[in-house]
């Protein structure tokens, strides 16, 4: 068995997860906050909050513990709950491993029960004594990036040993025998008759551009007709279908996203939203340092998106082949490998033996 902790923040980590599980061998035991999401099949572990009751004095509850962690506000009884319950959970089903997306925390609790831990990685700076922490610890880290991507991220070399960059996790099913590749979309200047269409894909994990930036948006753009889904606003029903007929995706650049976009190599806008540790920033770096798609960082300027979006369909959306989008399989696959070495049953020491630590 392998268990996959889910952080609760947006929706990125479970929907990343689910893929990878879909696509497992072994039975996958889901951990997270509150009941089980819908994007999850299997069976599910409901975590209390560690963020419930709220703390109002962080700086008290010395949540950081000293700049060690990133969150054990003191005598938080929802933090405590939470941990009571993983480790229950690990002593009742043993797991052979656990995947952690992500928490420098829970990381650790799993370690000390002396269960392997496969970490999903982030991108951005991941050098703080935390992130050192939880990364030193693993057996493997799982990137949903392309090696080529992040190559002045600064990673020691150990921790890029025992890296899989299985490229980009998209959640999206297409189907057996869908091509990937999608529809083309109509290249800059091509003389097209009708407007050609944008889909905005925002996701849950942060803010909305606000409505005036999507009005300016659109009439700097006469010739665009634009569809906004994600984060507050309505979702799509078949999402694959609407990012197969739009001819550019403006999306943030989380790695579900870009991964969904690069999965159906759509002529793309990536823009960074603010992010702890600038993960966003470092992806936008990568698409742009390999010439995928248009970047910027933030909401653009109106007068910005004519030029942004001419870019983008100059570019097109063959490159995103080289980020790839259907990790899934091979991080599954990788997860495969790891329980069948650890879940060898361990022999016992000898009846009185004194070995092992006291």
């Amino acid at each position: 068995m392998i268990g996959y902790y889910v952080h609760h923040q947006g929706s990125g980590h479970v929907r990343r997860a689910a893929a990878v599980a879909r696509r497992t061998q072994h039975d996958v035991v889901g951990l997270g906050s509150g009941p089980r999401p819908p994007e999850w099949d299997g069976a599910w572990v409901a975590l209390p909050r560690d963020d419930d009751p709220p703390v109002t004095d962080p700086e008290g509850a010395d949540v950081t513990a000293g700049g060690v962690l990133h969150w054990v506000p003191r005598h938080h009884p929802g933090l405590r709950a939470r941990h009571r319950v993983i480790a229950d959970w690990i002593e009742e089903e043993r797991p052979a491993l656990v995947v952690v997306d992500v928490s420098v925390e829970v990381t650790l609790l799993v370690r000390l029960c002396g269960v392997p831990v496969v970490v999903g990685a982030m991108p951005g700076d991941r050098t703080d004594r935390p992130h050192r922490l939880a990364y030193d610890v693993a057996e493997a880290l799982l990137a949903p990036w392309p090696a080529q991507a992040h190559p002045d991220n600064g990673w020691p070399q150990a921790w890029t040993d025992k890296t899989w960059h299985v490229g980009g996790i998209s959640a999206l099913d297409l189907g057996a025998g869908d091509d990937p590749g999608g529809m083309p979309s109509r290249a800059a200047g091509a003389g097209a008759s009708g407007p050609r269409d944008v889909l905005v894909l925002w996701g849950t994990g942060g803010d909305d551009p606000d409505q005036g930036g999507y009005a300016e948006a659109q009439r700097a753009t006469p010739g665009w007709r634009w569809t906004f889904r994600g984060g507050r606003l309505p979702a799509a029903d078949d999402l694959a279908a609407e990012l197969r007929t739009a001819d550019v995706v403006v999306c943030h650049a989380g790695q579900g996203s870009v991964a969904d976009v690069a999965l159906l190599r759509r002529p793309a806008v990536v823009l960074a939203q603010p992010r702890p540790h600038a993960e966003q920033e470092a992806t936008v770096r990568a698409v742009a340092r390999m010439g995928i798609a248009a970047t910027g960082v933030g909401w653009p300027s109106a007068q910005e998106w004519p030029g942004l979006l001419e870019e983008a369909l100059a570019t097109g959306g063959a490159g995103w082949q080289r980020w790839g989008g259907d990790g899934a399989l091979a991080a599954a696959a990788h997860l495969d490998g790891l329980a069948d070495r650890f879940s060898l049953e361990v022999t016992p020491p000898p009846q009185g033996s004194t070995e092992g630590p006291a």
